[in-house]
């Protein structure tokens, strides 16, 4: 077995457009029925607003797949910490045995998470943006803006939250990273009406974004409604789409912003939604023309762990990194 400390792999694997490539790849696979996923598993620690998940999934022909458990813990932040955490195992899918331990701390996560937005706004943001908006700030919030920025254009940024001083201080160093116009706004109103293509990334329970606020042209990745009880669009925001898409309606129906809408009665049924995959895999369009409303609602894939789990074991591999165990002895790859 190998084992990768979160150290090593953000020295070499990166958010990158290889990167969102492998996840896009995944998406493909998924939509053409190459892959087993099965359903999420959850364990809600309610009382210190924190949830651990584990997903996985089998695709057709890997030697590998894996099992991921994450956490998000959204007090963290009160403590200095990061609010997601985790890691990933490979299983060989011909014996069974464990190949690998992924010890990254959330960090494959959040790069496979931003991807699945970059690839949304791919297909569905308009080509010419100027400015995007964030509702949040943690660290996903980062992580989406740094991955839309590989496969669009902006140049402004302005984002909410409910913690002005988180706002400031992400607005203060994405500026710095990024070298564009980074603006806190005290409002989400603002953030909506003001921005060409929107980010949501909260563990909101209850509705940020109304679908008044929404405008010709806008389009929407919502990726914090990954759990029953959480929302962050009115459901009448994806009965005005033009385009609604989800990254498995699967799970969307059960966790995602797609289920409010549903059991709203705001959707009548989900015969118009869309997959991430189809769109990838060129079975169905994205956006059509600037006009267009789109969502996509991202609950996050079994999928898209294993993908990004193999891409960052090969680029570990061919490195010569890693500590290797073998009969119960410690040996460290030079």
């Amino acid at each position: 077995m190998l084992i990768f400390t979160e150290q090593e792999l953000k020295e070499h694997v990166q958010l990158n457009l290889e990167a969102i490539s492998i996840v896009e790849e995944g998406f493909v696979k998924l939509a053409n029925g190459e892959v087993t996923m099965p359903p999420i598993m959850r364990v809600d620690v309610h009382d210190q607003n924190g949830e651990v998940d584990v997903k996985s999934a089998y695709v057709k022909g890997k030697e590998m797949f894996a099992i991921k458990v994450s956490s998000g813990f959204f007090n963290n932040y009160k403590l200095g910490l990061p609010s997601g955490n985790g890691l990933m195992m490979l299983i060989s899918t011909k014996t069974g045995i464990p190949q690998s331990l992924l010890l990254d701390n959330g960090y494959l996560t959040h790069i496979r998470t931003a991807a699945a937005g970059a690839i949304a706004a791919k297909y569905l943001s308009r080509k010419n943006i100027q400015t995007v908006g964030v509702i949040g700030a943690g660290d996903q919030a980062r992580y989406q803006v740094r991955a839309l920025k590989l496969v669009r254009d902006f140049k402004r940024v302005l984002v909410y939250s409910r913690s002005l001083d988180r706002a400031e201080r992400y607005a203060e160093e994405m500026r710095a990273e990024l070298g564009l116009d980074v603006q806190a706004v005290e409002n989400a109103e603002s953030v909506v009406r003001n921005s060409d293509t929107i980010i949501t990334t909260t563990p909101a329970n209850e509705p940020l974004i109304k679908a008044e606020w929404v405008h010709p042209g806008l389009h929407i990745t919502a990726m914090g409604s990954d759990a029953e009880h959480k929302q962050e669009l009115e459901p009448e925001i994806l009965r005005r789409a033009d385009k609604l898409v989800c990254d498995t309606k699967a799970q969307c129906t059960r966790l995602g912003e797609l289920h409010h809408a549903l059991d709203s009665k705001v959707l009548a049924d989900d015969s118009s939604v869309l997959e991430l995959g189809q769109l990838a895999s060129k079975q169905m369009k994205g956006r059509e023309d600037d006009q267009q409303i789109t969502v996509c609602d991202l609950t996050g894939t079994g999928v898209q762990d294993t993908v990004i789990a193999l891409f960052a074991y090969n680029e570990m591999v061919k490195r010569n990194k890693g500590l290797a165990i073998e009969k119960n002895t410690f040996a460290t790859k030079n």
